[in-house]
């Protein structure tokens, strides 16, 4: 059986078990998979070699990354349409859908998934097509037309600024690099953070954000870079 060409990496920590599933992968596709380590993100790409403008798939093992792993992935190869990241070994739905609302994933992969059922996806992936189930789609869909509307109608009161500032905290910046972004004093930051905290009902940052996640939709992972391509310059 012959893929679409590209790469494919597993991100993920190098065991017998894991090893095996590369073996498996390659008899069943005859297409090679590489495993990366799960914090090698920034160094992937180096990989790619002159594939040009051929799709790489890449598998992150949700049992060895955590959140930050997750966006710096995502942070890495948001703006190269040619790396198709998705999530290996979910726990079931529920988890896949926590894990899209704040990741632009093509892919998720179940820890129940038969190899048979991995391969075909994979194959899928590199082809240029999505591999998630009609039901995960629909609660996708779903959540970004939820999104949609919280745009256009205020929330606990929650002002543009404030948005601002939950976006920005969601892109994991200090109270100092928001003050810096928004062009403020960083005493009107935490002013603003006391509001918004008082305002949904929260007490620190990460409930803030979670908070966003499931009322506002999350913010896009990048937007802590875009601020900083869009502000002037000192």
């Amino acid at each position: 059986m012959e893929t679409g060409k590209g790469i494919v990496l597993l991100a993920t920590e190098i065991n017998p078990q894991t090893q095996l599933f590369v073996n498996y992968i390659y008899q069943e596709l005859q297409h090679s998979l590489s495993i990366v380590s799960p914090k090698s993100s920034l160094e992937a790409a180096r990989h790619v070699g002159e594939e040009g403008e051929a799709c790489n798939v890449v598998l992150l093992d949700l049992d060895h990354l955590d959140e930050a792993d997750l966006q710096a992935w995502q942070a890495r190869y948001h703006n190269q349409p040619q790396w198709v990241l998705t999530a290996f070994n979910l726990r079931d739905e529920e988890h896949a859908a926590q894990l899209l609302s704040f990741m632009q994933l093509k892919g998720v992969f179940y820890r129940s998934d038969s190899l048979e059922l991995i391969c075909k996806g994979i194959q899928s992936l590199l082809d240029g097509d999505l591999w998630m189930t009609r039901a995960l789609m629909a609660r996708l869909i779903e959540f970004y037309r939820r999104q949609q509307f919280n745009c256009y109608r205020p929330v606990c009161g929650i002002t543009q600024r404030e948005l601002e500032i939950i976006g920005l905290l969601g892109s994991g910046a200090s109270n100092t690099k928001i003050a810096e972004i928004l062009f403020v004093s960083e005493h009107t930051v935490k002013s603003h953070l006391y509001n918004i905290f008082r305002k949904i009902n929260v007490s620190n940052r990460m409930q803030a954000v979670n908070w966003a996640r499931q009322n506002l939709g999350s913010p896009p992972p990048l937007s802590l870079q875009r601020y900083e391509r869009t502000s002037p310059r000192h």
